[in-house]
């Protein structure tokens, strides 16, 4: 940043500015229009936004072209406040069907996107608040846990640290007294409000999964060909033909399943898994 400091932008002016760079960067032309539309202001607050994204977060960032009667990003572009990464402007398209987006009266290059998200799950708020509250204070709650493998409700005690999203399902990592360890329960099978018991020796600190942290290797499948595997390095940006992914040993499951990688079952078609973890014998104990 230029001359303002992160910490001391205030939340509305973070967003605009965020908003600034992903449009400028992925669009390729940012006017005050984006922001007239999505924050609700006038043409003149939202050119004064604009200036200070360019005089006091990224003077190199931003150029005015007449012809496209806006502002373009310039050759030394780089992302201050954001990531930089598509994924930032396709979560910023998903955001205008999300009810209550502050977003949601965007016109983004009238694109035709679909972006399909994952169903939603029965996550009740009062359920979740005891939750949130025990991962705070360190508390052991008791939850009434509908169990998959058990097929029953189950009583359990459990001390919250962290809550995860896997891609796919939230999940909240908590210690379970049941099996003396450090488990995932997916919240939307919390089928009661928790109940706060006592105070809890089992911190985060003494999750051990939670703590390791190990590297996954993707690779494209052997058994394709070289141009097939190619196409696959490409997709997924590998520097030759190698993805090396860091992840806390306790999340490594959900990274493979997002990418659809079924270790224990590497033998069906290639056109089908396309990947494989290269180094499952070196962490195959802290997988399911």
């Amino acid at each position: 940043m230029n001359k303002t400091n992160l910490e001391d932008l205030r939340w509305n002016t973070l967003l605009k500015c965020q908003l600034i760079e992903i449009i400028s960067l992925w669009e390729g032309r940012l006017t005050s229009n984006v922001l007239v539309s999505a924050f609700g202001i006038g043409r003149q607050q939202a050119s004064k936004d604009i200036n200070f994204y360019i005089n006091e977060i990224a003077a190199d960032n931003l150029v005015y072209d007449k012809h496209l009667k806006g502002y373009k990003p310039t050759s030394d572009f780089k992302a201050v406040l954001t990531k930089g990464t598509i994924d930032e402007y396709f979560n910023l398209l998903g955001s205008r069907k999300e009810l209550g987006s502050h977003l949601a009266c965007l016109d983004i290059a009238n694109a035709n996107t679909e972006i399909i998200s994952s169903p939603g799950r029965f996550i009740v708020p009062e359920f979740i608040r005891p939750v949130i509250s025990a991962m705070r204070d360190n508390m052991r709650l008791e939850i009434e846990y509908l169990s998959l493998s058990s097929q029953k409700k189950e009583y359990r005690v459990i001390t919250p640290h962290t809550l995860v999203y896997s891609g796919y399902r939230w999940h909240v990592r908590a210690h379970c007294e049941k099996n003396n360890d450090y488990r995932d329960f997916v919240l939307s099978r919390i089928s009661t409000v928790p109940e706060p018991v006592l105070p809890s020796s089992h911190s985060m600190d003494k999750d051990a999964a939670w703590n390791q942290f190990i590297e996954l290797i993707i690779k494209p499948d052997p058994r394709l060909s070289t141009f097939q595997q190619d196409i696959i390095a490409r997709d997924f940006n590998m520097l030759d033909k190698q993805l090396n992914i860091s992840s806390r040993a306790a999340l490594a499951n959900y990274y493979l399943q997002f990418l659809r990688i079924t270790p224990q079952n590497q033998n069906k078609a290639p056109e089908a898994q396309q990947l494989i973890l290269d180094n499952l014998e070196q962490i195959k104990h802290w997988l399911f």
